[in-house]
């Protein structure tokens, strides 16, 4: 299947960060890719850029991203991330603009064009809905918007501010209808995942309510269904 006809809402998300890397990594990402297809969710995983060959090479129906990608060309650059070398290692896109990795939005949009030469896609992070919106206007395929206030606090966005989630969706969708808006930002559970599915959000993703589990493999599943369930409930 074309990668663009597997970005059908509901989405999820999984960046490894920093956590998982080598053989746990390839082990998460060979569930996932079995638990994508059972479920028929389209999954998105973030591992380390070292990680990335490996991963690609073991798995068919999950999307593998970089963390990050530089909007540089072939030749100079030594440390930054070449888009050509991600499409060579097996990269479907890029993550970008992580409250980790931030990017002036100068250099945001040539990435973004960059990708889009190179037929990878985009999933770019906001911190407000405002900023969604700007960022709309550089087309990229995917947004996450999510409050750097509430990552990893435990606190879910859903309930703290159900608010941000349709303002994000309505900013993004007034400029660009096309583009998956995620929410994220809190979630540790299963029900947490539903909820912000229930909330509006059109996809959703997590890194330490997974890999910091007791059992990373059979949390991505709870969550995956509970995922599943939740947009069958409210897209019948």
């Amino acid at each position: 299947m074309p990668v663009a006809a597997r970005l059908r809402p509901p989405l999820f998300e999984i960046g490894l960060k920093g956590y998982l890397y080598g053989r746990q990594a390839l082990a998460l990402a060979r569930a996932a890719d079995r638990f994508s297809r059972d479920l028929g969710v389209t999954v998105i995983l973030d591992p380390q850029l070292v990680d990335l060959p490996a991963i690609a090479a073991e798995t068919e129906h999950i999307l593998v991203f970089a963390q990050h990608m530089d909007p540089v060309t072939v030749g100079r650059g030594a440390g930054a991330v070449l888009p050509e070398a991600l499409k060579a290692a097996g990269a479907h896109g890029t993550v970008l603009n992580h409250s980790e990795r931030p990017v002036p939005f100068d250099d945001l949009a040539r990435a973004i064009r960059r990708a889009d030469d190179l037929g990878l896609l985009t999933l770019v992070c906001a911190d407000s809905p405002e900023e969604a919106g700007v960022i709309a206007q550089f087309a990229p395929t995917m947004i996450l918007a999510e409050p750097p206030a509430l990552i990893g606090t435990g606190q879910s966005l859903a309930r703290a501010n159900p608010a941000f989630i349709t303002r994000s969706r309505e900013l993004v969708k007034r400029v660009n209808p096309d583009i998956i808006v995620f929410n994220s930002a809190g979630i540790r559970t299963p029900r947490d995942v539903a909820d912000i599915i229930r909330a509006g959000a059109e996809a959703t993703g997590v890194t330490s309510a997974i890999v910091c589990a007791p059992d990373p493999i059979r949390q991505m599943e709870r969550m995956l269904v509970a995922l599943k369930n939740a947009w069958e409930e409210t897209h019948p």
